[in-house]
């Protein structure tokens, strides 16, 4: 059916999954990049689209922890942010939660509340300035182990910043399995954050059921691999447990052959609730408002279809009252009268 692109662009939208460091804008990284000259990422913004043309989901984890290292300073974290919030309100994103890592940063030698203070300060003046709230997950890198997760509990919970609504785990699945990080779930929710860990990505179902059953996992980074269970894929639709869904992505990274074999309409088919977004969007080569209208296309959305996604990502969000209130109410201005 296809939407009209402008359409897509004016909605008011909440961004759920997006990680703060691959949300760094292309000018952003050769800059950083021409700073720290002994960085193996070009400096030339034209050779970073094939530094950023992934073989594999290994691959593409090797370049994005190729970023993380050009990020030496709280500097240059604030400013980082900051732009990503600017690139937010660009698309009018209203809300987003984003995905932080602040062990690969610590270990890198910024203390760590060093780190809280420059992601909190830039995301207050994002607010004052361009009116997007953020909210921060903060994330264990799967691929360091628990000695990661020890050390992001601790900053999660011994600094707690304002604005952390919610405890995850990201990095590769194969080899990396979620059952060893119940503890630090399990402390991180009775203390009051929300479970969103990735899975069922570039792995099968059984990384989402272990998602589930072991982390109490209220939404899903990815989970697409659901679509080959139909089981899960009831359990999830029985439970509400929410997907994350980044369908450019999947392809990117190869964990899906193609936009035309995406699980999408499967998953939404079977009751699955989702959520669009756009995970790492410079390095995709793509944007939130790309990501909708991919999604209108693979699911045959007319405009009313479109909003109803955005509404869903609201519902499944963690933000204030006030702010989902606010969202809903624009938009739900946004289709016209018929």
């Amino acid at each position: 059916m296809g939407v009209d692109p402008g359409f897509v662009a004016a909605l008011p939208k909440a961004e759920l999954h997006v990680h703060h460091v691959g949300s760094a804008s292309v000018a952003a990284v050769a800059e950083l990049a021409a700073r720290h000259p002994d960085s193996p990422v070009p400096t030339d913004p034209d050779l970073l689209a094939d530094y950023f043309a992934f073989r594999d989901f290994g691959h593409f984890v090797e370049v994005y922890l190729s970023v993380v290292d050009l990020l030496r300073t709280p500097e240059d974290l604030w400013t980082l942010t900051h732009e990503v919030g600017r690139d937010l309100a660009a698309q009018n994103v209203r809300y987003a939660e984003l995905t932080l890592t602040p062990y690969t940063s610590i270990v890198r030698g910024i203390a760590a509340e060093a780190y809280c203070e420059a992601v909190e300060d830039a995301r207050r003046v994002v607010e004052r300035d361009h009116g997007v709230v953020l909210r921060w997950c903060f994330d264990i890198p799967g691929e360091s182990g628990v000695p990661a997760a020890d050390v992001t509990l601790d900053v999660a919970l011994r600094l707690r910043p304002d604005a952390l609504v919610s405890f995850g785990l990201g990095g590769p699945e194969v080899g990396v399995p979620r059952p060893q990080f119940q503890p630090h779930f399990d402390a991180a929710r009775a203390a009051g954050l929300r479970s969103v860990p990735h899975a069922g990505e570039s792995t099968g179902p059984q990384t989402v059921w272990d998602a589930v059953r072991f982390l109490g996992a209220e939404r899903i980074g990815h989970g697409i691999a659901a679509a080959q269970d139909p089981d899960l894929m009831a359990h999830l639709a029985a439970e509400g447990i929410v997907l994350e869904v980044c369908p450019t992505s999947n392809v990117r990274t190869r964990s899906v052959p193609s936009l035309a074999e995406h699980p999408l309409p499967t998953l939404v088919g079977a009751g699955v609730p989702v959520t669009i977004n756009s995970d790492d969007p410079p390095m995709f080569t793509t944007t939130l408002n790309e990501e909708y209208s991919v999604a209108a296309e693979l699911l045959d959305l007319d405009e009313a279809g479109v909003v109803a996604l955005a509404a869903t990502a609201v519902d499944a969000s963690f933000a204030p009252d006030d702010v989902r209130k606010r969202l809903h109410d624009e938009l739900a201005v946004t289709l016209p009268s018929r």
